[in-house]
Order: C-alpha cells, then sequence, then structure tokens
C-alpha cells in the first residue's frame, strides 16, 4: 500500500479540499457559499491552516497553485481546485475532473509590434515563467526554440531585447498593450478545475462524488 493510499484511510469519511490562494481564492470560496457551505471562519480572515467546515467532514486547506497539486499527488489531500495553468505546467498524477469555468484567462504567445518572431534564420528566444508549457507548445509546432525563465514582469524580456518573444497569461491584454506588446497567437486556454488524488477516488468515491455534486449545484446558481 502507497503513501496516499495509507493518507487516505486515515481520514475516513472526511474529505479534504486543498484550494489556491490568490486569484482564485475569492471565486472558490463564493462557489462553496453557493454550495450550501458554512465558510464564515474562512471569511474571518483566521490565521489557521486547516479548516473544518461546520456540519461537514469536509476540510479546507489554503495552499499555493503548485503545493495544491503536491497535496493531492501525496494523497494529504483528497481533492483541489487549482488553476488549468499550474496544472499544465506542473503535470501530474491525479484526475482532472471538472472546469469550474471560473479564473478564466489564456496562455498567449505575444512579442513587440511588428516583430516577425518566427523570421530569421536564428532559434526563436522566447521568455515565460511556464517553460514547461512553452517547449510543449512549442514541440507541438515541430520548432526548436530557446526558453528563458523568467521570475516577474515577463514583459520586460522582448523591450530589453533578452528574448523575441514570450509566452504568458493573458486575462485582457492591457499591460501587454502598455508596454506595446501585442499577442500574435493564442496558446492554451485557463480556467479553475477540480483534481482529484488517485487512491481518494476509490477510496472515498462516494464522499467525493457527493462534494463534487454539491459544487456543481452552486455552479448553476452562480
Amino acid at each position: 500500500m502507497g503513501a496516499a493510499d495509507t493518507s487516505a484511510q486515515s481520514r475516513k469519511g472526511t474529505v479534504r479540499i486543498a484550494l489556491t490562494k490568490g486569484r482564485l481564492e475569492k471565486k472558490t470560496l463564493s462557489l462553496l457559499k453557493a454550495s450550501g457551505y458554512d465558510i464564515s471562519e474562512l471569511e474571518a480572515g483566521s490565521r489557521k491552516l486547516i479548516f473544518t467546515l461546520p456540519g461537514t467532514h469536509v476540510e479546507i486547506v489554503l495552499a499555493k497553485a503548485a503545493d495544491v497539486i503536491t497535496y493531492v499527488e501525496h494523497g494529504v489531500c483528497d481533492m483541489g481546485v487549482v488553476g488549468k495553468d499550474t496544472i499544465m505546467e506542473k503535470g501530474g498524477s491525479f484526475y482532472e475532473m471538472v472546469d469550474l469555468g471560473f479564473g478564466k484567462c489564456r496562455f498567449a504567445l505575444a512579442t513587440k509590434k511588428g516583430k516577425d518572431v518566427y523570421g530569421g534564420y536564428k532559434t526563436p528566444v522566447i521568455a515565460t515563467k511556464y517553460p514547461a508549457v512553452t517547449k510543449a507548445y512549442f514541440t507541438k509546432k515541430n520548432m526548436d526554440v530557446e526558453t528563458i525563465k523568467i521570475e516577474g514582469s515577463v514583459e520586460l524580456a522582448p523591450l530589453l531585447e533578452l528574448a523575441d518573444a514570450i509566452v504568458d497569461i493573458v486575462e485582457t491584454g492591457s499591460t501587454l498593450r502598455e508596454n506595446g506588446l501585442e499577442v500574435i497567437e493564442d496558446v492554451a486556454p485557463i480556467s479553475a478545475r477540480v483534481i482529484v488524488n488517485l487512491a481518494s477516488a476509490k477510496l472515498k468515491k462516494a464522499e467525493i462524488q457527493k462534494v463534487i455534486a454539491e459544487l456543481e449545484s452552486g455552479l448553476a446558481q452562480d
């Protein structure tokens, strides 16, 4: 029996859900509320790290996006709500169960206005916070590119002539426009997804299906 199996069994009857802090947090909490859960303790801004929702066997853990996947993959959380961007970049072994439809944005390829990324003989240099997504996209196009990992404002890379283009998350495109950049290709759509631990999906099938059904009923009311 693996560590994930043991962890899932040790909390038999309890469904622990890891939620992504930040961009998706407010929408996910609103969904829990619309689904009939009492989230008053979470709304109160407590410093607690694990919350039990009153009158349920549901526990909530707030975590950074990449950690949501780690916790679900290792079975210390049964379920998670995380953006498709993190799933695409980090990968992992879990079931992707539901597209919640909020937190919508997209990965896009952008460059300085008027620049031909594919022109010339040299290998294009692409700056990004998401090297795995970028490499997968250009591999699908049968293109060789050099990727440079950027931690901060990726828009700076083409402005400083460090890169020919960027792959980044785009919502409205206003930051790009303000810096003289434009989207030339959409790479992939992004939204919030429900992921489930592989062992938990078997050991707690009924409990997890109940939570998913409640979340889907909350979506219908939204």
